[in-house]
């Protein structure tokens, strides 16, 4: 397994092997803007099916994805709709997570016809996803266990199930706002920070 440590922003060096491993098909703990999450290449088949695995995930239950902007979600068969583009546009980066129209089901989505997107509030890891593409991001435990905040909490059993680990100490994020737009009306799905859910409320309905 390989391991990355940094306690702010990780060195050129470092992306460029974690982009290489995830590249190859790897299985990665990784600290977001919010929580820390397992990740994986979100079109790969067989690398979404080792994060369902590890985390002992329902069949038919898709995962979220992190992009390094909106752009790389079309890239990967999302339709953004026009009344809303303007406004993920100004709301993105962000512990905001869109749920939206998909094209044709990908390996993420696991054969839903919706995807939930995120672009991530922190630089260093859109410079990864701007290198990678898109990536699943869950938080990181079995399911319907609590997520872990440090890389250390995670259970040594789902440790060695892991191609690698990147530790960037303790996280105090909470997690991220979702918001269902793929239909005519937006619908809050889960609030995260109260303050900045009501803002992402008040800017999706300004043209409803």
């Amino acid at each position: 397994m390989k391991h990355w440590h940094f306690s702010n922003v990780p060195t050129p060096q470092q992306i460029d092997d974690i982009a290489d491993c995830l590249g190859d098909g790897a299985v990665l703990l990784l600290p977001t803007d919010t929580i820390y999450g397992l990740h994986a290449l979100a079109d790969s088949e067989d690398a979404v099916a080792r994060v369902a695995a590890i985390k002992g995930r329902d069949g038919d239950k898709p995962f979220v994805v992190l992009g390094a902007s909106a752009a790389d979600f079309e890239k990967i068969g999302i339709t953004i709709p026009e009344r809303y583009r303007q406004q993920l546009d100004g709301l993105w980066p962000a512990p905001l997570t869109a749920i939206l129209p998909l094209q044709t089901p990908i390996a993420a989505s696991r054969g839903a016809q919706t995807l939930a997107c995120r672009v991530p509030a922190l630089d260093w890891l859109r410079e990864l996803l701007a290198r990678t593409g898109p990536l699943v991001s869950t938080s990181a435990n079995r399911s319907g266990q609590p997520p872990v905040d440090r890389p250390d909490a995670l259970e040594l059993s789902l440790q060695t199930l892991l191609d690698g680990i990147v530790d960037a100490g303790a996280l105090s994020g909470e997690p991220s706002t979702i918001v269902d737009l793929s239909s005519d009306t937006p619908e809050i799905k889960r609030t995260g920070d109260v303050f900045f859910s009501q803002k992402v409320w008040k800017t999706l309905r300004k043209n409803l």
